[in-house]
């Protein structure tokens, strides 16, 4: 199954007897909350899913945005109506940064059948889909998390994949050189790691992604091909996920380190780069 979905073919699928279950992840760094947008319009029959409270656990030592408890996760996903044989696709109002955390979560957590619609609420509206502003209240799912779905690394493993593999840094080119850090303590990239910023899996002045043969192009440049071994991070395990769900479009299975570096610098013992350089 393809990772993403145009809107087109979400429209059609809608029309089935029985559609996929809409996630809605609208959300923002640092604000506001994705609800009052939600409550204001959202894909006709969509349940709306919090990335900092259902998506992630407290912050701390673990990062940002760490792994959910599983109960607590597996929890929230039913009460969306996530059942084990439908299908879901999970949207945002953006580059589809949360859509992808929502989809790497369940895929990781063991549910086969999840895509990302691409270019989100923008391509949807564009497209002429409708929107609805009535309450949702789905049918209780059955969804019973089975971790393993996807490769995970921990703070250990991406060190050592950025000394053997490839390791992507997915931040800005700034914060990775180490020029500026607006939110972590620390600036810089872990050693090793390649610069590869998620704005460059966009299509230029747009929201949906480009396509996959120019992504393949894009991730061999730096050395992330289908026979590498290749994993991703990011300030908090988001906008990696995006990354993450780019290569696989590309055709490039990637480990995804959760942590990222929200993770990585809250140990001053472990090692930083900076520069242009992986270090």
């Amino acid at each position: 199954m393809n990772a993403i979905i145009t809107a087109t073919e979400l429209a059609s699928e809608l029309t089935g007897a029985t559609g996929p279950v809409l996630l809605d992840v609208r959300y923002q760094l640092g604000g506001p909350p994705g609800r009052p947008e939600y409550e204001a319009g959202h894909l006709p029959g969509a349940v709306y899913v919090d990335l900092d409270a259902e998506l992630a656990g407290k912050p701390g030592t673990a990062g940002r945005h760490p792994l959910p408890d599983l109960d607590a996760f597996a929890t929230v996903m039913r009460a969306a109506g996530v059942r084990a044989d439908r299908p879901v696709v999970t949207y945002d109002g953006g580059q589809g940064w949360a859509a992808a955390r929502a989809w790497w979560l369940l895929r990781w957590a063991g549910h086969r059948e999840v895509r990302v619609l691409d270019g989100g609420l923008a391509a949807w509206q564009a497209s002429g889909g409708a929107m609805s502003t009535d309450r949702v209240t789905p049918e209780p799912g059955d969804f019973a998390p089975v971790p393993g779905g996807m490769p995970l690394l921990t703070a250990e493993q991406a060190a050592a994949l950025a000394r053997r593999g490839v390791l992507l840094d997915a931040r800005a080119g700034e914060r990775y050189r180490g020029e500026v850090e607006p939110i972590d303590p620390v600036a810089g990239h872990i050693p090793g790691a390649v610069s590869a910023p998620t704005a460059e899996n966009i299509a230029e002045g747009g929201t949906v992604f480009r396509p996959a043969a120019e992504l393949a192009e894009r991730f061999a440049a730096v050395g992330a091909t289908a026979t590498a071994e290749v994993g991703v991070y990011c300030g908090s395990g988001v906008s990696a996920a995006q990354q993450v769900l780019a290569l696989a479009v590309a055709g490039v299975p990637a480990a995804l380190y959760v942590g990222s570096w929200s993770e990585w610098t809250a140990d001053p013992s472990r090692p930083v780069a900076t520069g242009p350089q992986p270090g």
